[in-house]
């Protein structure tokens, strides 16, 4: 056996993430505004102009894996092309999600908030009930 100089490790708490919550009369209105408040949590969507499209399609059977992945390809996406995004559109066809975001490239006029880096599986719940569905889970900010 080996051995190795004495090191230390530890933990410590942190709640720097944000659970999110959308809620609509179908679980794409849900979905919907679970986007517009995980993107409003950097940038407020009323600051942001239309002017670039962003499309998102992908297949999911599984509701609540499908929000999570929702959210990862539209924050993976306006990250690439360096957007704020600020508007958002989805629907299902044939069991495939289709989506669109709307946006403009992240310039001084933003009030930057805090970047999320991702939605993750943490208190994820996607449930239809007598108000409609709620779309909830947490982002890693």
């Amino acid at each position: 056996m080996t051995s190795h100089a004495a090191s230390e490790y530890g933990y410590f708490e942190h709640e720097a993430d944000i659970g999110v919550a959308g809620r609509g009369a179908t679980v794409e209105a849900a979905f919907v505004a679970a986007a517009q408040a995980t993107f409003a949590i950097m940038c407020p969507p009323a600051h942001v102009e239309p002017v670039a499209r962003i499309d998102v399609d992908f297949d999911e059977d599984d509701v609540e894996i499908a929000l999570v992945t929702w959210l990862n390809l539209l924050l993976a996406h306006a990250r690439e092309r360096g957007l704020a995004l600020g508007a958002f559109a989805l629907r299902r066809e044939a069991g495939r999600w289709i989506g669109e975001a709307w946006g403009e490239p992240w310039s001084a006029k933003h009030d930057r908030g805090t970047e999320v880096k991702g939605a993750t599986l943490t208190m994820l719940s996607v449930r239809e009930g007598p108000a409609g569905w709620e779309a909830r889970c947490v982002v890693d900010v």
